[in-house]
């Protein structure tokens, strides 16, 4: 079925779904009669009842129709996309900032699931369970074996609601049973806040939801109070989410007035937007840090700072997204995410790249920039000259593929880690830094109270290391790799830096990792300018 057909199609589902409300029918015994109008859902209805009346094996009609829709949006562009009410529940729980449950962190090593933390005042940590138990079942059920999408759904569920979870603690044969009653658990778009010297704040936002616009402002006045004049926003992996959580942040950012961003479409009324309020950080320093899967949202907020030449953009070329999504609900909760309209940075430019071949090669394209040596050379990545755009201090910048930096930070292959690397593609030391933590928490605490002295005063020892390359052969059934210098600084570091997180969340974790973080370094180098 060509394009045509597909829009086509899907025109008709929009017009009986929301303009008359009612779900479509499937008509097993269709009139004779039928308007050209209809002609194309008749035919869908036609393969439907031969498929129900005489398809060799049984099928589930509701999958099919499903398979459907998604072949119809799939048709249109890479972003439109269809969900079932369950996985739109699960899309929307964290972009909402909240989801019902039992509130821990886990971890899945070994066919167990590993609690790493509980929430705190959350339901299982009042109910007793600690970090370190290992959740064996629930309900009465065995979960060991389950995949990390079934515990999800298992331990997820509405606030109020009880649930029985059997663990079994380390030093202890017996299985210990909690009864937990769920409840509702916030989530997180900031990651963590700090101050990475004494005039420098860092703030790493991970998408785009309802609460990201409330989370950055503080992180803002609490640094602020710090004495952050300059600050450095990590989008790197942030795949975008809300339009006007994007906004917010650059209304915190931009002086009043200030374009932040542009949409139109076909069949959208065109409409800009501006910073419309004193915002919290109009006169410092900005770095913003992007790479290939900072999307959407993201590339609105390193637009609109290196268009207005608010600050610099640093790290490497952005993923392309500048269509916008419009969600619609269906009758029977399942969505649409239908794209409506194109958005422009401030200059006009449209960063969105070209998907004409389909959606198989338009994703795979990141992989060719890899082939292309994109990804360690900045002269290897092909701008279109003919979409040249100038900022408002007369730089220019194009548009038609991402958001290329201001300063481009490649991924070097060269760099004598190869050792770290294959240590690190195995879960060895995640499981060594879970254990060793479990086992020392009590002097960890004592000696390291908080992340920030954790972090400037824990090292790894040298026995520490051995241990957990133990692990990795273990893990591998591998002899350890010859390790240089570096690779053995580098696996310090994580190794450390996953102890902090078990300790103190990401407030232990990303100030160890971005001691040696190589896009942060080029940014504190670029505001020294």
């Amino acid at each position: 079925m060509n394009n045509k057909h597909n829009i086509w199609i899907f025109i008709l589902y929009l017009l009986i779904a929301f303009l008359l409300g009612v779900s479509v029918a499937i008509n097993f015994l269709p009139s004779k009669k039928v308007s050209p109008a209809n002609s194309q859902l008749y035919k869908l209805n036609e393969v439907m009842n031969y498929i129900d009346k005489y398809y060799v094996d049984s099928v589930d009609v509701d999958s099919i129709y499903d398979s459907a829709i998604n072949a119809i949006l799939q048709g249109l562009d890479p972003h439109s996309a269809y969900s079932t009410p369950e996985q739109n529940k699960a899309m929307m729980e964290t972009l909402e900032g909240s989801f019902e449950g039992v509130g821990i962190q886990f971890n899945i090593m070994n066919d167990t699931v590993m609690v790493i933390a509980t929430i705190s005042g959350g339901p299982s940590e009042k109910a007793g369970i600690r970090a370190g138990d290992r959740i064996v079942t629930v309900d009465g059920k065995s979960i060991v074996g389950a995949s990390t999408e079934k515990v999800y759904k298992t331990l997820r569920g509405a606030k109020g609601t009880k649930v029985k979870i059997g663990v079994r603690r380390q030093g202890f044969k017996d299985t210990y049973t909690y009864e937990v009653k769920r409840d509702v658990i916030p989530t997180y778009t900031v990651d963590v806040s700090y101050m990475l010297n004494s005039t420098t704040g860092y703030v790493k936002i991970n998408e785009f939801g309802s609460t990201t616009a409330e989370e950055f402002t503080k992180a803002i006045q609490k640094l602020k109070k710090q004495g952050m004049t300059a600050m450095i926003v990590d989008l790197r992996g942030n795949a975008g989410g809300f339009l006007e959580a994007a906004i917010k942040v650059c209304d915190e950012l931009l002086p009043n007035r200030q374009k932040i961003v542009s949409v139109e479409g076909l069949k959208v009324r065109p409409e800009a937007f501006y910073a419309s309020r004193k915002g919290n950080f109009e006169q410092g320093k900005v770095v913003v840090l992007i790479d290939d899967f900072s999307a959407s949202a993201s590339e609105i907020v390193a637009g609109a700072v290196q268009d207005n030449d608010r600050g610099y953009v640093v790290g490497r070329r952005s993923f392309g997204k500048g269509l916008v999504q419009r969600q619609f609900d269906l009758s029977d909760k399942s969505t649409i995410r239908l794209t409506t309209a194109r958005y422009h940075t401030p200059s006009g430019r449209c960063i969105q790249r070209d998907y004409k071949e389909g959606t198989d090669a338009y994703y795979e394209e990141l992989y060719k920039r890899i082939a292309n040596g994109e990804m360690e050379y900045a002269d290897s990545i092909k701008l279109d000259k003919s979409v040249a755009y100038k900022t408002v201090g007369g730089r220019t910048v194009y548009g038609g593929g991402g958001i290329m930096p201001d300063y481009f930070v490649p991924v070097t292959k060269n760099d004598g880690l190869d050792g770290y690397y294959e240590v690190a593609n195995t879960a060895a030391m995640v499981q060594y830094a879970f254990n060793y933590t479990n086992s020392h928490k009590e002097s960890l605490k004592k000696n390291y109270p908080d992340a920030k002295t954790f972090q400037s005063k824990y090292t790894l020892s040298d026995a520490q290391l051995n241990e957990m390359l133990t692990y990795y052969k273990k893990l591998s059934k591998k002899s350890v790799p010859t390790l240089s210098a570096a690779s053995k600084k580098e696996l310090k570091i994580w190794t450390k830096a996953l102890i902090g997180r078990n300790l103190y969340g990401e407030e232990g974790f990303y100030p160890v990792i971005n001691t040696t973080d190589k896009t942060i370094l080029k940014a504190l180098e670029v505001l020294k300018k």
